[in-house]
């Protein structure tokens, strides 16, 4: 009995010892699914940027900006995203004043839908993006995007944007060079969800930048049809929203 007992004893310590040494279970990221919608809206970037000072604009981009902006004014230069309804770009489409749902599935992959513009970012969670010759074969116009969890932070690292998008809807500029690194996770008990950009641009940047983007979860609405030249979702509540509009209005050529 003694020998039995202390083989009972011995096989009892092995196994506490084997459980120890598993390790331990990694928990399941958080599902961001649901329809956001931000609370405020500016159509400068740097409403959003995190940080002191004015956007870094080199000289470059101060030139291109310039341009931009008396194009904007007079006519010459097109809006696209309003005028025809292409794709904002990013990080442009992060300060939508419209609700955009976020839908996991199939496995693999990750849809973030706009209302705005009916626009569609597909995000790999499986595939890290392609090196910059690939990218640089086919620039999508809200360019590439993969992402991977580090714990509850979705990072998604985008490139292989084209050139017909604006930084905001002030005409600030990117090239085609342009990178962006997001870093997505829920506030509040999961009420809200912040989206922290770094935008790179050697181009026209002297050095990266990071904007800050927080939305309410509106699991009570459902996205509608847009579509440009007809009447939208009203969004005159969105504090920001009839000051943009005032301004717009202004700069507007005359017709």
């Amino acid at each position: 009995m003694g020998f039995l007992a202390r083989l009972t004893g011995v096989a009892a310590l092995l196994a506490a010892c084997s459980a120890s040494a598993a390790p331990a279970p990694v928990p399941a990221p958080p599902s961001f699914d649901g329809i956001w919608w931000a609370t405020w809206y500016s159509p400068s970037m740097r409403s959003y940027m995190i940080g002191a000072g004015d956007i870094p604009l080199n000289d470059a981009g101060k030139k291109k900006y310039a341009e931009n902006q008396a194009g904007l004014k007079n006519g010459t230069l097109p809006d696209r995203a309003r005028q025809y309804c292409t794709p904002d770009g990013l990080p442009r489409t992060l300060a939508t004043p419209y609700p955009f749902q976020i839908i996991s599935g199939p496995p693999g992959q990750m849809s973030w839908v706009y209302e705005q513009n009916a626009m569609i970012r597909g995000i790999s969670m499986v595939k890290p993006l392609d090196s910059d010759d690939k990218l640089a074969i086919l620039p999508f116009w809200n360019g590439h995007s993969a992402a991977r969890w580090e714990g509850e932070i979705l990072v998604i690292t985008s490139g292989g944007f084209n050139e017909n998008t604006f930084i905001d809807a002030t005409g600030l500029p990117h090239s085609d060079q342009l990178k962006t690194i997001e870093r997505v996770r829920k506030l509040d008990a999961g009420k809200r969800l912040e989206d922290v950009v770094t935008i790179h641009d050697p181009v026209y940047y002297e050095r990266d930048w990071v904007a800050r983007f927080v939305y309410e979860n509106h699991d009570e609405l459902r996205l509608t049809d847009y579509v440009c030249g007809e009447k939208h979702r009203d969004i005159s509540k969105i504090f920001g929203i009839n000051q943009a509009r005032a301004a717009n209005a202004a700069r507007s050529p005359a017709r």
